[in-house]
């Protein structure tokens, strides 16, 4: 709902910060100059803050309880107003800060104005900022524990499923699909360690900082920074309003795993092709196409590795912002929250719609099998093989190199030649050559940790579940 009084307009004194001035500001400046329009999302964070601050005040003895408790109960009433969708907003006051300040007067009377003693709006939204993101990170934090919990148990269902290993996307050794699932796993454990340490720095208060030297009033930032749930004040007031190292940060996280998250949709794109058929993507994460009646598109995963590229310009966009400002606060900090809200927001959607499609991917394990049996995948562990029987390395390379080139002008696999026609390459190849150049006895041969052999990603998954199961 928006609310445009039109006095602003014509009279500068209305402004809550007017008095200065003696013309009001150009009708085009006052929409260009106004956040409230993206702001107000942090509306209940700014009530937070300005409930804290409060309570600090008559705490320290600058409010008296009987205005402290007018102070609280107008803005729980706000509150209420903003979650119904009742409140007032207006382009002309601004921001998020100064509506509510202002609708906080226009119910109490002049003791709403007394709020705003011994703070300025740049701690204000510093802090606003804070309290937002951190909400943020903890539901992200909550939607990629979900996701990797799925991961887990589906890689741990899978750790028998023999599929292609590549590299440079050509088959390059068999694995098995649970083991790859880990992979994927990984990637995310290192994105939920860099979105904890991200939060470490979210939470530190910058209330009291005022607007650039802190404040002449007896306040006590370590009160307000324990009533708000933060681990302690920022040390610096100039440090404290200007910084949004903590925003770069978060971007910086998003990226990350926006990525990470793309390279996966990447797979799942071929894996559901036909030139692939690995996988089955269920009905409900796909789309079909206007024109063409056979075709299933992986609408979810090609919409996520898409929007990789707005999360990586949010990073720029937030390093761009911040690479020539002079300390402290500057009116460049109001593009801040765009991209961060964004950043924050593409995040979370992409993880839930993760964490819901693959618990209900689906293996076609004779596809992979089939797949992981063309294209020579077991020349390594015939290296292997010769290099235990003696064969120093590189030899054993050159020999295995011959062995494939000729088994391509057979047209066969290794394991399809006669035990004749690999001695020709090598008199120490013997009968038990064919126990190495089976799949299962290559991907079982992988048993150490880190490797596929499929006891050892069983392994791998319950290390995996119990780092999981240590956050909550």
């Amino acid at each position: 709902m928006s609310n445009d009084k039109p006095d602003s307009a014509t009279n500068p004194a209305a402004k809550l910060w007017g008095g200065r001035f003696s013309e009001a500001t150009d009708a085009f400046v006052e929409r260009f100059t106004a956040s409230v329009t993206f702001d107000q999302r942090m509306a209940l964070e700014d009530i937070q803050g300005s409930l804290a601050h409060a309570q600090m005040l008559s705490e320290v003895g600058v409010l008296s309880g009987d205005e402290y408790h007018q102070i609280a109960d107008g803005l729980k009433e706000i509150a209420a107003e903003i979650e119904a969708g009742d409140f007032p907003w207006s382009v002309q006051l601004e921001d998020v800060h100064m509506n509510i300040e202002a609708r906080l007067t226009e119910r109490i009377g002049a003791t709403g104005k007394k709020l705003h003693t011994g703070r300025s709006r740049n701690d204000q939204v510093a802090t606003d900022i804070r309290l937002w993101l951190r909400g943020r990170i903890d539901r992200i934090g909550a939607e990629l524990t979900r996701l990797q919990t799925g991961l887990v148990d589906l890689a741990e269902r899978e750790a028998d499923t023999i599929m292609p290993g590549f590299t440079h996307l050509q088959s390059a050794q068999p694995v098995t699909f649970g083991h790859h699932l880990l992979a994927w796993n990984a990637m995310l454990s290192r994105d939920f360690e860099r979105l904890m340490d991200c939060r470490k720095r979210v939470n530190r208060s910058p209330l009291g900082a005022a607007a650039l030297a802190g404040t002449s009033y007896p306040i006590d930032r370590a009160r307000t920074a324990e009533l708000l749930g933060f681990d302690a004040p920022t040390e610096n007031s100039l440090d404290s309003v200007s910084d949004r190292d903590f925003a770069i940060e978060f971007c910086a996280f998003a990226a990350l795993l926006l990525t990470h998250l793309s390279r996966a949709s990447e797979e799942l794109v071929l894996w559901t092709s036909s030139q692939f058929d690995f996988i089955d993507l269920p009905d409900r994460f796909c789309t079909g196409s206007s024109i063409m009646p056979q075709k299933k598109n992986p609408d979810v995963p090609e919409l996520v590795r898409g929007k990789t590229g707005r999360v990586n310009g949010h990073l720029i966009a937030l390093l761009t912002l911040m690479k020539s400002q002079p300390l402290a606060y500057n009116k460049d900090n109001q593009e801040d929250k765009e991209p961060l809200f964004d950043a924050a927001d593409t995040a979370l959607d992409c993880l839930r719609a993760f964490a819901d499609m693959v618990p209900a991917l689906k293996a076609k394990k004779e596809h992979m099998l089939a797949a992981a049996a063309k294209g020579f995948s077991t020349a390594t562990d015939l290296a292997d093989y010769l290099v235990r029987k003696g064969i120093a390395f590189r030899d054993a390379h050159e020999i295995v190199g011959q062995s494939v080139s000729f088994a391509i002008e057979e047209e066969k696999d290794l394991a399809e030649l006669s035990l004749e026609q690999l001695q020709q390459f090598s008199a120490d190849i013997g009968e038990d050559v064919f126990e190495v150049l089976t799949l299962e006895g290559s991907v079982a041969a992988r048993n150490h940790i880190g490797g596929t052999a499929p006891d050892q990603v069983r392994s791998a998954c319950a290390r995996a579940r119990a780092q999981i199961e240590e956050r909550h």
